[in-house]
Order: structure tokens, then C-alpha cells, then sequence
């Protein structure tokens, strides 16, 4: 079984290379981060011919969430406990927007589905700004509530395959920040505060990915020439649990996505899960809907 998450850029613009990549590469689950529209919106006609179901998690034309799957999703959640919001509501969504554990609006960042035994979150973490900006306090508390409620999660049931997957906005590590416009102390992304924030999800969640790709970058921004000088930072994760994770076989960063007709600034993370090391039951091959 083949998951992976891939912060998009814009569904209605890229739907035609995610829908082909997936195809192409057997790609059995997908979050999706910034698919900037709402689900009325989004390109449902090219998944399903594809073979893939949908949850969709959108507001407007700003962040969103995603999930593509082939096999059925269930227990669909859009925020988790705890969870902050943000700046003010979403014009013609006041009705149906919640409101976070700050008062203020919780935007399209979370979106959580069971794939059979597995507990899949796609997250899109705000990105924080500038250092001393609002939004970046708000981006740590987000993080905060996520970690909090990742070890409620796993303390209910410590055997559950649970996997954080999407877009972090933080370079954890020196080796994962390439681009020099960003100085640790001075930049988001790279500061002391996010990466303790980031290092503190571990033991609850680890990356599942670094252990087999240990290098390699997931987003070049499209100024300056960042990729052909891979000047580019590594903040896409699949963070797994110790059970998740003990049931992955191989992993991949999809470098070659960034090349070609209007990609997205970030590249996809996969990994590979063996299903018989969770004890679970997906559809057979052959069940599987067909694609023409």
C-alpha cells in the first residue's frame, strides 16, 4: 500500500500532473495540502475516473485539505481538540465555520480519515510569517494542541497506526534548509522555538521518511532560481507512530515533480506500508475500480 502527501499549490490548476502522478505511481492514499478551493470547487470528475474517492477540507481561495484514496475513508474530521483559529471569517462561510480554542476562526488546515486500521491526519501548518508576527505565535499553538492531542491519541490506544502527514513549514534540521534567504534566529521556519516545537512530537510521532531518504528537499521556491541551484528546504513529513511506522517498507521524495509545466513548489513524500504488519484487511487488487 502506497501513501504519500504532496502540498499542491492549487488543486484546480495542477489536478491533471497529481491525478497522472498518482495513476503513474500506484499511489494507493494522498493528502493534499493548499488545494485553495472549496469543495464544490474542487476536480472531482478526474479522481473518480482515476479510481479515487475524495474528502475535501475548504473554505475559500487560501489553504485546504485533502484526501484522494482508492480505499474507503471513514470517521472524517476537520479540526482536532484544542485547535486555534485565526484572523476573521471566511465571507459566506460564518455559518459553518468554528470557531477555535482562541475565539477566533479555525481555518482549513486539519483533515483527519481512517483508512482501514490506519488514522491519517493531512495538515497544512500555518506558516508563521515573520518572528514576533501573530501569526506565528498562532502557528506554535497550533502545533501545541496537535502534539497534545497526537499523545492523547496514542494513549487511548497506544497500538494505533497514526500518521501526521502534509506540510510542517519548519526545517527541523541544518542539513533540511538550503535556501540562504532564511537565517536561523532571524527567519521562521529554522527558528530554536519551531524546531523544539517540531522535536517535541517524538516519541509520539516520528518521521517515518528520513530513515530511508536521509537527504533531499520537498519545497524550492519559485524565486531566484531556488531549484535549479537546489537551494530548497525539507518541510513535508509523514510523521508516523511506533506501530505506523514499524510497517513501512520504503520511502521516496519525489524530486521530479518539481520539474516541468507549472508544478507546485513542493513535491510529494511517499512511503510504502505492508497492510499484513497491521493485522489488516483492504480490498483485494482485483477489487479495485478500474481506470480507463
Amino acid at each position: 500500500m502506497r501513501i504519500a502527501t504532496w502540498n499542491v499549490n492549487s488543486i484546480r490548476t495542477r489536478f491533471g500532473r497529481v491525478v497522472d502522478w498518482m495513476v503513474r505511481e500506484d499511489i494507493d492514499v494522498l493528502a493534499m495540502q493548499e488545494i485553495k478551493c472549496r469543495p464544490e470547487q474542487f476536480p472531482v470528475d478526474a479522481f473518480a475516473q482515476a479510481g479515487y474517492e475524495l474528502e475535501i477540507h475548504g473554505l475559500n481561495q487560501w489553504n485546504g485539505v485533502a484526501f484522494a484514496s482508492r480505499h474507503e475513508m471513514t470517521d472524517v474530521a476537520r479540526s482536532f481538540a484544542g485547535i486555534p483559529g485565526f484572523g476573521a471569517p471566511v465571507k459566506g462561510q460564518e455559518a459553518v465555520q468554528s470557531v477555535g480554542s482562541n475565539g477566533l476562526p479555525v481555518e482549513a488546515r486539519a483533515l483527519g480519515v481512517t483508512v482501514g486500521d490506519l488514522r491519517l491526519w493531512s495538515l497544512y501548518v500555518p506558516n508563521g510569517r515573520a518572528l514576533g508576527d501573530p501569526h506565528f505565535d498562532y502557528k506554535l499553538a497550533w502545533l501545541e494542541a496537535l502534539r497534545r492531542e497526537s499523545e492523547a491519541w496514542l494513549g487511548e490506544d497506544p497500538d494505533l497506526p497514526l500518521a501526521l502527514m502534509g506540510d510542517w513549514n519548519i526545517a527541523p534540521l541544518e542539513g533540511d534548509m538550503g535556501d540562504p534567504s532564511f537565517t536561523v534566529g532571524e527567519s521562521t521556519h529554522v527558528s530554536p522555538e519551531e524546531r523544539a516545537m517540531f522535536a517535541s512530537f517524538s516519541p509520539t510521532v516520528e518521521d517515518v521518511v528520513r530513515p530511508i531518504v536521509p537527504e533531499g528537499y520537498t519545497f524550492w521556491d519559485y524565486k531566484a532560481g531556488r531549484f535549479p541551484k537546489n537551494e530548497g528546504m525539507r518541510i513535508d513529513f509523514i510523521m508516523g507512530s511506533r506501530a505506523f511506522a514499524d510497517a513501512v517498507t520504503g520511502a521516496a521524495i519525489a524530486r521530479d515533480e518539481r520539474k516541468g509545466d507549472a508544478p507546485s513548489d513542493h513535491v510529494p513524500v511517499v512511503c510504502d506500508i505492508d497492510p499484513s504488519l497491521l493485522g489488516d484487511t483492504f480490498e483485494d487488487e482485483d477489487d479495485r475500480p478500474m481506470v480507463f
